[in-house]
């Protein structure tokens, strides 16, 4: 344990570092030496999966926390990591997310949801793509275009129980739909394209997510409106993939999907500060001896200003470490991303990848307003509880009630003051006997 903190520190000051002595003998001998501190965590299994796109983070916020997402799930991000969050989120949202991967690759992402009490759902396409040049014997290009995997996604969740202090069980799920582009290529002999030879080994990929989130509060020492203790659980990636389009063999059954079962759980300590983690466990569906070794990741988020949220995360997949730093600024309905990640799986280059996302806000549909008038009630019956008015008391709790039915306090009061008035009847009842 003392050598995985020890190592975990030196990354993180590497990643710090390394920008001056970029191409230095020193920076190449360090990151020999992190890379064979993780040698034991070298995944035998790595890459017997397809659809690799479906585990690279779109980026921005879930991304700098080293994606330790699942129990976080508090912005339009949450489609990859816990389709349980629609119905809990407090915006209606629109997202754009870009993500400068690794060799030359990109992801390009749009999303959007919408909440109705309880209700959630929304939609999201992204797009991962990368050069794909072809060169004969010669050195000649012949074929110049891009090898893509485009995912669809609808969602839809509920959020079952919700109450004062315990904030309900969300349950939720993604219909998810992806293609693999490859594009055609020659005919080593003649230098020909070879018609159709990119679809035969294209393939068209069905899936499903499912997940619950848990939100609830526990050793809390601030005051503050959201819980502060929440867990997720999700199974990602649940389907099959189809290729061998238009070839001679037909339709087939592809490798398996990257299926995986997912755990999180996130803390705020403090109230500008909250600290998560993940750990996430895949399993081949088709063949469960080249199932891939489990990977974790733990985010820490501090809200600096109102509007200024500074993170970082680290996740350790395979032997291949990745640190991430971002911030996340709000300009009244607009927020906006940054995310740095030095990943490496990259290369040693220090310039490793950066994504950006800009969130658009478009409000609550007025749930916030109806909150504050539940409360206005609430504490408008505990003045006339306070001066002896019982029932102009009650009266103003039954309109806290009736805004919202889940408002536990005026529930309570109510009941109080209704089990008063049946002990004075019985106290009355029995003077009158003697």
């Amino acid at each position: 344990m003392k050598d995985f903190f020890r190592t975990f520190i030196l990354i993180f000051l590497t990643s710090f570092i390394i920008p001056v002595k970029a191409y230095s003998l020193e920076y190449i001998e360090t990151f020999s030496s992190i890379a064979d501190s993780f040698s034991s965590f070298v995944d035998k299994n790595a890459g017997t999966t397809v659809f690799p796109s479906l585990d690279i983070p779109a980026g921005g916020r879930e991304e700098s926390l080293g994606s330790a997402f699942t129990a976080v799930a508090d912005d339009i991000s949450f489609f990859e990591y816990n389709p349980a969050a629609s119905c809990v989120l407090d915006q209606t949202s629109l997202g754009f997310f870009h993500n400068s991967w690794i060799a030359d690759s990109n992801i390009e992402t749009i999303a959007g949801t919408i909440r109705n009490e309880n209700f959630g759902c929304g939609a999201k396409i992204k797009c991962f793509y990368v050069p794909f040049t072809e060169y004969n014997d010669f050195g000649d290009r012949v074929a110049s275009s891009y090898y893509s995997e485009t995912t669809a996604v609808v969602n839809a969740s509920y959020n079952f129980f919700n109450g004062y202090y315990f904030k309900g069980l969300a349950v939720g799920g993604n219909a998810k739909i992806a293609w693999r582009a490859i594009p055609d290529y020659t005919d080593r002999d003649t230098g020909e394209i070879i018609k159709h030879s990119g679809i035969s080994q294209s393939a068209l990929a069905f899936m499903t997510d499912l997940g619950v989130l848990l939100r609830f509060n526990a050793a809390k020492f601030f005051d503050d409106r959201d819980p502060n203790l929440k867990v997720g659980l999700t199974l990602q990636n649940i389907g099959v993939s189809l290729t061998g389009f238009q070839s001679a063999q037909g339709v087939h059954l592809d490798d398996s999907l990257p299926t995986a079962i997912s755990a999180g759980i996130s803390y705020r300590f403090i109230k500008p500060a909250m600290i998560a983690f993940d750990f996430k466990q895949p399993v081949n569906l088709m063949d469960f001896s080249k199932t891939q070794m489990y990977s974790f990741g733990v985010g820490l988020d501090v809200n600096v200003t109102d509007f200024v949220e500074v993170m970082a995360g680290f996740r350790l997949k395979g032997a291949n470490p990745r640190i991430s730093l971002g911030t996340e600024i709000t300009l009244k309905q607009f927020i906006l991303d940054f995310n740095y990640t030095f990943d490496l799986t990259s290369s040693v280059n220090p310039v490793n990848h950066f994504s950006v996302a800009l969130k658009l806000n478009f409000g609550d549909r007025g749930r916030y307003a109806k909150e504050l008038e539940a409360e206005s009630y609430y504490e408008e019956g505990l003045k006339y509880y306070a001066r002896g008015q019982m029932d102009l008391a009650v009266e103003q709790w039954e309109k806290c009630l009736k805004i919202n039915p889940s408002f536990t306090p005026a529930r309570n009061s109510i009941k109080l003051v209704s089990n008063s008035k049946k002990l004075f009847d019985r106290v009355i009842d029995i003077q009158s006997l003697e």
